[in-house]
């Protein structure tokens, strides 16, 4: 089984990715970033608005629209409403990251198993399957963005026949800032750039002089082409949303420098191996090619430091960060996999058998704790729950019967067996916990239709409570002293709750009748994960 994996690496990382994520994760809940990108989307398709983009009806260039183009081309083909389709093409930058990650690693290992092992770190990451969901733009310009630089590493290292790499390049650098401008550019290609020149040198450097300017009018090109239409077309509101954008950076979310030194946390699952393989000292003896695993390692520190300097900060940002710490991590486990049988010493033996334990136990204890917390809720699937616990058990099992044996690699295929299933079996299981109160919002638009009521917001709406809506809601109160009521008699207005003045206003012109509350929150009320903002209350409006 294990050579089966090892003698196909790429398929066996598509297949990772596809079995883990095509099945269940329209479970998650739609994220306010993701419904930005799929209003967006619906507005492309209902409205034609693919270049001038749009959000509720208003312009929305503060991403650039390739990674919604892709959103609403599977929306046309298999349905605006299917989430899984419109998560599918994140899914697919997913194998990209994780495939030329492997190709790089090939590149600078020549070792196809040490390879698929930096590969399946990548896809299992906390941080790289979460992007999808939480910044859908992120996971599109890093993926364009490893393509870019695994082409330029060959163009780096080839003293001939490099065209072709100088036009992968440019192209997929140019697609990377299609996807969330000079995000990549910043957060991944200038740290490789600087740890390449640092491990590799740049070798013969003049004669690719044409090469590099090539590359850049190409990502010019290619990535600014959108930039400069809007900037003609609608330049006022372009301008007005760049400053705001630009602004963000030194005063929206300001962090101290040291709030990213946590970074390796984000890698999951992996974050004692991540941690380890960052002890410089401690690896620099242990590594099976030293010159690689720096170039990893000042990959991973640059790319930290330069995030740091920016005073905005998110931990989001930090997603690129786990593609070269992937590379890194892979070294310690090789490490393990190739020495752990003769190592005797307690300090390097104890971190191993805490984190694989600690997954071990997860999963042998997952039965009991999973039926503790379910146990009193209606709607669950008892069968999945069964199937869940005898697969989390007998994985946790096999994984301390093999580090008692001291067989690193097949602990490392579990742990990754054991990622897989919490996704296939485990995830599902999380519908049970909804609250009584989610009430949703989707069918509001069809009962008002047959009332022929429209539908308007009193103030902003959340973007789940628009996206989930299915249409666009405009906005009667533009700000604090600024109204702009709607002509019909009778309306419907969703608002998140009326100031004192928003009420004599209304009150003045029109009866007030509540209908409904909708609330997109799965938590419980006055729980911490319970967010106001995914309330809102529903009245008709009849005038006087």
């Amino acid at each position: 089984m294990i050579k089966a994996i090892e003698n196909n690496p790429i398929l066996t990382i598509v297949t990772v990715v596809l079995i883990m994520l095509s099945f269940n994760i329209d479970v998650l809940n739609v994220s306010i970033m993701e419904a930005r990108n799929f209003i967006t989307a619906r507005e492309m398709i209902t409205d034609g608005n693919w270049l001038l983009t749009t959000m509720n009806g208003e312009a929305r260039y503060q991403k650039p629209p390739l990674p919604t183009w892709f959103t609403a081309i599977f929306g046309l083909l298999f349905g605006i409403k299917n989430i899984l389709a419109l998560r599918f093409p994140g899914l697919i930058m997913v194998i990209i990251i994780a495939v030329f990650s492997y190709l790089l690693s090939n590149k600078l290992l020549k070792d196809k198993t040490h390879s698929l092992i930096n590969g399946l770190i990548t896809i299992t990451s906390f941080y790289v399957i979460g992007i999808i969901i939480e910044a859908p733009w992120d996971i599109f310009t890093h993926g364009f963005m490893c393509i870019a630089i695994f082409q330029l590493f060959q163009l780096f290292e080839k003293q001939k026949h490099y065209w072709q790499h100088t036009l992968f390049a440019g192209f997929f650098i140019g697609f990377s800032m299609m996807s969330k401008g000079p995000v990549s550019f910043y957060a991944l290609l200038l740290p490789f750039l600087i740890s390449y020149g640092m491990t590799y040198k740049y070798k013969h450097f003049i004669a690719k002089l044409f090469s590099v300017f090539s590359i850049i009018i190409l990502m010019l090109l290619v990535g600014g082409w959108w930039f400069l239409y809007v900037r003609l077309e609608d330049a006022e509101t372009f301008l007005s949303i760049a400053h705001k954008e630009t602004g963000n950076w030194g005063s929206y979310n300001v962090r101290p420098f040291y709030y990213y030194w946590s970074f390796f946390t984000q890698s999951g699952i992996w974050t004692i191996p991540a941690f380890i393989s960052l002890l410089y000292p401690y690896m620099k003896s242990r590594v099976s090619n030293l010159k690689a695993y720096r170039f990893s390692f000042y990959w991973t520190i640059f790319a930290v430091i330069l995030l740091s300097v920016i005073p905005e900060k998110k931990s989001r940002y930090l997603m690129p960060v786990l593609i070269p710490l992937a590379i890194n991590t892979g070294f310690y486990i090789e490490y393990l996999i190739i020495r752990f049988r003769d190592l005797k010493d307690k300090r390097e033996t104890f971190p191993v058998y805490f984190s694989f334990g600690l997954i071990a136990l997860i999963g042998i204890v997952f039965p009991f704790v999973g039926y503790f917390f379910l146990k009193d809720i209606a709607d669950v699937n008892w069968t999945l729950f069964t199937i869940a616990s005898f697969v989390m058990l007998n994985i946790g099992i096999a994984i301390i019967i093999q580090l008692k044996r001291k067989n690193i690699k097949t602990v490392f295929y579990l742990t990754i067996g054991f990622i897989i299933s919490v996704f296939i079996f485990v995830l599902p299981l999380s519908k049970g916990l909804q609250s009584d109160t989610y009430k949703s919002i989707s069918e509001l638009k069809t009962k008002a239709e047959k009332e022929n009521l429209k539908i308007y917001s009193f103030g902003p709406v959340s973007p789940e409570m628009i996206w989930d809506f299915g249409d666009k809601i405009p906005q009667i109160k533009i700000n604090d002293s600024t109204y702009n009521f709607p002509k019909e008699n009778r309306f419907g207005i969703l608002v998140n709750g009326f100031s004192t003045t928003d009420t004599q206003v209304l009150k003045e012109n029109y009866t007030i009748v509540q209908f409904d509350t909708f609330d997109l929150n799965r938590s419980i009320p006055n729980s911490k994960k319970h967010k106001k903002r995914l309330v809102s209350f529903y009245y008709v409006l009849t005038k006087k």
